[in-house]
C-alpha cells in the first residue's frame, strides 16, 4: 500500500484565519466538489508564502464564496493572504488519477492541470 496525492488545489489565497474556531480549513464547497475532496478529509496545507506545512481536515465553506479559512491552531502557522497548496491523498495499491485544480486570486476554479 501507498500513499499518493488524489487531489489538489493549487495557488490558492487564504481568505481568513480564525484562531477562535475548533480546528481545520474551510474551503468553498465548489472548490471541494472540482478537486474531489470530502468533508472530514485530511488535507496537507502548504504555504508557497512562507514555507509553512500542515495537516488539518475540511469543513464545507460557502458555494461560491471564494472562502479558504485557515482555523484554530493552524492560523498561527498560515495567515490570511498567504499563497497555498491543498493536498488530499489516498492510500492505494494501485496507480489512481488524481485531480488538480488551479484557481485565481479569488479562489474561482481557472483549469483542470
Amino acid at each position: 500500500m501507498r500513499s499518493v496525492v488524489r487531489s489538489k488545489i493549487h495557488k490558492a489565497t487564504v481568505t481568513g484565519a480564525d484562531v477562535s474556531y475548533v480546528g481545520s480549513i474551510s474551503i468553498d464547497q465548489n472548490l471541494i466538489e472540482k478537486a474531489g475532496l470530502w468533508p472530514g478529509e485530511k488535507v496537507l496545507v502548504v504555504s508557497n508564502t512562507s514555507g509553512a506545512r500542515l495537516e488539518t481536515y475540511v469543513i464545507v465553506g460557502e458555494r461560491g464564496s471564494g472562502e479558504i479559512t485557515m482555523n484554530g491552531a493552524a492560523a498561527h502557522l498560515i495567515k490570511a493572504g498567504e499563497e497555498i497548496i491543498i493536498i488530499g491523498f489516498e492510500i492505494t495499491d494501485q496507480p489512481i488519477e488524481p485531480t488538480f485544480i488551479l484557481v485565481d486570486e479569488h479562489n474561482r476554479f481557472v483549469r483542470y492541470l
